[in-house]
This record gives C-alpha cells, sequence and structure tokens, in this order.
C-alpha cells in the first residue's frame, strides 16, 4: 500500500509552535484513517500567510480546506444578528454581563470563502475557468458543537450564500455527532469521487509550493548543530570572563553566540543579547531556543535587543526620559548610511554617565553578548561593560569583511586593549552554511571589488574527495544583468517568479527571500502584492512603521520575505532573490559581498539570483555559472 503524505509528519506533531487542539488531532485521524492513501494531508499550511487548520490534496480528484473549531456554542453565546445600519449578517456575541460586540472576524463562514477564493485565483492559476472551483472543496467542522447548534449560529449565514445553496456539497458544514461516528460522507463528500476534469498534477504541483513546510519552520523544531570548536566556545568560559570570536560568513558565529546564552539562561543567569541590526533579534532568539531546555526560559533569562533600543530602555527605566529625548532629538533617527553622532557617541556616553551616578538603579546582567561587532564602535562595547556584573562575562563576535558600516576601522589594537581582551582572537574558519560552489565566487568578487586587508574568506570542510563533497550541496547560481534600469523591478519580479516554480522537494513559497535598496525593494513588494502573494517586508517608507516591521521579521513568517540588504545581514535563507543597483561605495562593495554569503548550503539544493543594475559588475556577473541579459 502506497504511503500517505502528511505534512509535517505526526512525529512533529508535539513540537509545533502552536500546538494542535484535540479537535484538531481527531480530524486528522479521522482523515488518515478513512481517506484513500493518494489523499495528502497537510496540518496548518503557511498558505501565503492565511494558515487553514487542515488542506486535503489529491493530484487527480481535488483539494479541501477546512476550518476546525473546538468551540462549546452552548457556553460562548453566539448568534447571527441583522446589523440595523447595513442590514448585513454579522457574527455577534455577548459577554458575561449581556453586552453584545462583533466578532465578525471569527466568523468560519468568511473565513473559507476566503481561503476558496485564494485557492482558485492564486494557487491554481492552471485552473483558468470557473468550473475549476469544483475541484475545491471548503468545509467546517466543530468538533464540540451539536449540529442543532452550529445550525443556529451558523445556518444564516449559509443561507446567504448562493455558492453554499447551488452547490453544498462542496461547502460541507459538520458537527461533534458527525465526527464521532466517522461520517466522512457528511464532513467531507467528495471524498468518494473518482476523478476530475479539471484537476491534474500540474495543479497539484503549483499548490504543493504553497503547502509544503517551509525548510527554516522544520529546522526550528531541531537543536543546533554544532562541531567541537563551537561547542567548545559556547560552553566554557575564559579567565577574565571576555572572549573575542571572529570568522568569516557562515562559520557559525551567531550559534556559538545563541548558544552560550542559552546555557547560560539554563543556569538561571541573566543574559542580555545585543545587536546593531533590529531584524537580526528574531533570528537570535530563534537559534537560543533550539538550545535551551524550553522556549519559556529563554523568554524569561534573556533579553534580545539592538544597541539602541537598550539604552533607551535605561534612560526612560532610570526616570531619565528628559535627558534621552533631548538627546534624540538632534537625532537623523536612523539613516543606514549615514549613523550621526547621537548614534555614534552622545547616546552611548549618557548611559555611561547614567551607570557611573547611579549604579544601584540601573540594569545589570550576568552575560552580556555581542553580535556583528564589527558594526560596533568602541564607545559602545564601553557602554555595555558598565552593565555587566563584576563577576559576569562579556562575549564579542565580529567579520571584518561585512563591514557595511564602515565601523571596523575604528577596532584598533589599542581600542581592544582598553575592552578587557587577553590574548588573541578565538577563530573560527569553516564556513558550514555555504554551498562550496560560491565560495570561488566570493574569492573573485573580493579580489575584484575588496581591498586584501578586509577580506577574510570562508573555508571548505576538507573531505577526502572534494569533488564528492560539492555534490552534496548542489546550488542554482544565475546572474541577471539589467541593461535598463526602468526594467529592475519587472526583472526582480519574474526571477522571484521563477524561483516559485523551482522550488526543491523540501522547501517552499515562504522559504523565498528578496534582498534590495528601499526604492526597487519597495516597488517590488507592490507589486507582488499585485499579483496576490503576501510579502513580510521593511519597505514602509513611514520610519516608524519600517521600525515596527523590522521588529516583526522572521523566518516562521507564513509569506514571502523582503528587506534591505543591511537588515538581512546575519540571517541565511535557501532561495534568495539580491538585487544590486550601486556599487559607488566601499561600503556598498561590502554590503553585496555580505549578501552573496547569506546562501544557506543543503543536501536537497539551494539558489541564489543576483539581479544586477550596476555595468561595473558585467563582467564578473559573466563568470557565474547561468549568465542572462535583460
Amino acid at each position: 500500500m502506497a504511503e500517505r503524505r502528511i505534512d509535517p509528519p505526526r512525529s512533529e506533531f508535539d513540537k509545533l509552535l502552536t500546538p494542535l487542539t484535540e479537535g484538531e488531532r481527531r480530524i486528522v485521524d479521522l482523515f488518515d484513517r478513512m481517506l484513500p492513501p493518494a489523499w495528502e494531508i497537510y496540518v496548518q499550511p503557511h498558505l501565503n500567510g492565511l494558515r487553514p487548520d487542515i488542506v486535503l490534496l489529491h493530484p487527480e480528484i481535488g483539494v479541501a480546506v477546512f476550518e476546525i473549531k473546538d468551540w462549546d456554542l452552548a457556553a460562548m453565546q453566539y448568534s447571527a444578528e441583522r446589523d440595523a445600519r447595513s442590514g448585513e449578517l454579522r457574527l455577534m456575541g455577548r459577554d458575561a454581563n449581556g453586552r453584545r460586540f462583533c466578532r465578525e472576524h471569527e466568523n468560519p463562514v468568511t473565513k473559507i470563502r476566503l481561503y476558496k477564493s485564494e485557492l482558485f485565483d492564486l494557487y491554481c492559476p492552471r485552473l483558468n475557468d470557473r468550473a475549476g472551483f469544483a475541484a475545491i472543496t471548503a468545509g467546517l467542522i466543530f468538533s464540540a458543537a451539536s449540529r442543532a447548534q452550529v445550525e443556529s449560529v451558523f445556518g444564516p449565514f449559509r443561507a446567504e450564500d448562493e455558492g453554499v445553496k447551488k452547490y453544498p456539497k462542496y461547502y460541507p458544514m459538520a458537527a461533534t455527532e458527525d465526527v464521532a461516528r466517522s461520517a466522512l460522507d457528511v464532513v467531507f463528500p467528495e471524498w468518494k469521487r473518482a476523478s476530475s476534469q479539471v484537476m491534474t498534477p500540474d495543479v497539484a504541483d503549483d499548490l504543493r509550493a504553497w503547502l509544503r513546510e517551509p525548510a527554516f519552520s522544520r529546522e526550528q523544531r531541531r537543536p543546533l548543530e554544532m562541531d567541537a570548536r563551537q561547542r567548545d566556545l559556547a560552553t566554557s568560559r575564559t579567565e577574565s570572563g571576555y572572549r573575542r570570536i571572529k570568522g568569516p560568513a557562515g562559520s557559525g558565529k551567531s550559534v556559538v553566540l545563541a548558544a552560550r546564552a542559552a546555557e547560560l539562561a539554563d543556569r538561571g543567569k541573566r543574559v542580555l543579547v545585543v545587536t546593531f541590526n533590529i531584524t537580526l533579534l528574531n533570528y537570535l532568539r530563534d537559534l537560543a531556543v533550539r538550545h535551551a531546555t524550553s522556549r519559556q526560559v529563554i523568554r524569561r533569562q534573556v533579553d534580545f535587543l539592538n544597541f539602541h533600543k537598550w539604552c533607551k530602555r535605561v534612560c526612560i527605566g532610570s526616570g531619565n526620559r528628559g535627558a534621552y529625548s533631548e538627546i534624540w532629538a538632534k537625532s537623523s533617527n536612523g539613516d543606514e548610511l549615514q549613523p550621526d553622532p547621537v548614534l555614534q557617541v552622545e547616546l552611548a556616553r549618557l548611559v555611561q554617565r547614567l551607570y557611573d551616578e547611579t549604579p544601584g538603579t540601573l540594569p545589570r546582567y550576568d552575560a552580556i553578548l555581542v553580535d556583528e561587532g564589527q558594526d560596533y564602535y568602541p564607545e559602545w562595547w564601553q557602554t555595555l561593560r558598565k552593565a555587566v556584573r563584576p563577576d559576569g562575562e562579556m562575549m564579542l563576535v565580529a567579520d571584518k569583511t561585512q563591514n557595511i558600516y564602515a565601523t571596523a576601522a575604528a577596532w584598533t589594537e589599542d581600542a581592544m586593549a582598553n575592552a578587557g581582551f587577553r590574548g588573541p582572537w578565538s577563530e573560527l574558519r569553516i564556513s558550514y552554511r555555504l554551498p562550496p560552489a560560491v565560495i570561488p565566487l566570493l574569492e573573485g568578487f573580493a579580489d575584484q571589488f575588496l581591498g586584501a586587508e578586509e577580506t577574510d574568506i570562508p573555508q571548505v570542510e576538507r573531505r577526502e574527495n572534494q569533488m564528492e563533497f560539492a555534490d552534496l550541496f548542489p546550488v542554482e547560481l544565475r546572474w541577471v544583468q539589467v541593461r535598463a534600469t526602468e526594467t529592475c523591478v519587472a526583472s526582480c519580479v519574474a526571477e522571484i517568479r521563477r524561483q516559485m516554480t523551482r522550488l526543491r522537494a523540501d522547501t517552499a513559497i515562504p522559504d523565498i527571500t528578496f534582498l534590495s535598496g528601499k526604492p526597487v525593494g519597495r516597488a517590488v513588494v507592490d507589486e507582488l502584492s499585485r499579483l496576490g502573494v503576501h510579502v513580510l517586508h521593511t519597505f514602509d517608507a513611514d520610519k516608524s512603521a519600517a521600525q515596527r516591521q523590522k521588529r516583526a521579521f522572521f523566518q516562521g513568517s507564513a509569506r514571502v520575505k523582503a528587506t534591505t540588504l543591511h537588515s538581512f545581514k546575519g540571517w541565511e535563507a535557501r532561495h534568495l532573490v539580491l538585487f544590486v543597483g550601486s556599487v559607488d561605495r566601499a561600503e556598498d562593495r561590502a554590503l553585496i559581498y555580505t549578501a552573496l554569503t547569506r546562501l544557506q548550503r543543503h543536501e536537497n539544493g539551494s539558489a541564489l539570483t543576483v539581479v544586477c543594475a550596476c555595468p561595473e559588475l558585467f563582467t564578473y556577473g559573466k563568470s557565474w555559472p547561468d549568465f542572462a541579459q535583460t
């Protein structure tokens, strides 16, 4: 008998970020027990951010999406009521005091309408005839409410829906008694269909890319992998408590830092993990969770903040909001390319003064760990030193090649000597992230566009057969040279859509990340949105909104990702599309190099596409395995 596909597998159910309800487990069991094995079961699929409870897929019969509710309708006091002004039917509830309130956003009838519409319009583009709607079932299952209760609350909504009235078998609604007696004919009437004139294996392929669990989500349930050197750095302490680690991209610096934070948190220590990039914080938190005994330990014991947010917290928390506001008013407030004196020096010195004048009232940590240290000024490090307890520890990790803010030059040997460090750097040399085929392209870029003193090229693991080792990590490397700048956006969108059709067997649409400067990035996001693709991005023109977007940026999101090259530094992805618009400054070139190192290797393959509008990079781009011009 053929084995059924359940994604994620049952063995992973207890590790899901959102635990399955008892009702959801019962329905999965029902479908698994009674459906023919060719029906695939997707549990909490990402589906472009919609996240329905269950989707069923048969490549020759159809698709079914289900919303499952464990609601006790006898206790929740929901009802269908007509709005006095608009005349529309709305889902209403009553609180403990009998007050009415609208809960239309919770209305599962509305949700399944949305699921079916988007499945047809976006996920199954080959269903280009309205008859394709017949390939999609959108069902409701109430696992803890009786048929009479369900019909009383939701029957009126279904009675006003012409599609439900005309084709009820495509909009089934089941109650607890149907589930109890395994009435699959009621729960999913179309399960008995033997074939379909509109559903094909090609349509199924279109849909799977949106249904499969993204690779990053699976990784979040696995412990961190470290070699002996990385594990030693993560689990030990120097005599002084100060440690500095350097290494090229992909050598595991962030992994070591996050694992050290988790080790200390498990011992009850209070830890501050601090970065420059806001977007990097969620990534480091995710890494730490994978090493800690529990997510709650990390949430309770570790603060993840960027440096300036931490400064703000110290000032306001100590009653010095006025002094903070006075200094911050002089700042340009976050120009990534032109840090001002307030960001560089003045805010740090204010916090230093507060620690000197009121040492007993400000937060102290057992450990302070700094990632991407090459982005820091020595003044910031000296400020953080004042917040560590006398017997505490500090860690700084850095890669001078990723010097995108031109701050690494400030870390002279004298500055290092005054920072509390003793002895040489701890070094990590081997890149465990990058596909081996990318290394020669990085070397070529560094030779042509970076100064020799600025480079620290990753080394590849040495195996007995290097050729076979390289074959273990297949990668698609594509360079698209754009001759007309007005076609940049269209070219970027085309390459993102190209990657959507060339995903690996274990990757999904949310595994695709687009990196760009802000003007082109925002235009690409707008075009993708017009096409119906939901995007998690950081390109909002409003600075406050952009800051919120950065704090919310995380790879576990169910959407395509889009952000600046600055904001993605420190991250990694298996599907990357990068737009390059300038190589004028040394920082631009360092930024491009950094972006090229964000690709994550995998036995099942990865892909990196560069869309380039810089004629200076034309010759270099032709060295890539797949070169195209538009």
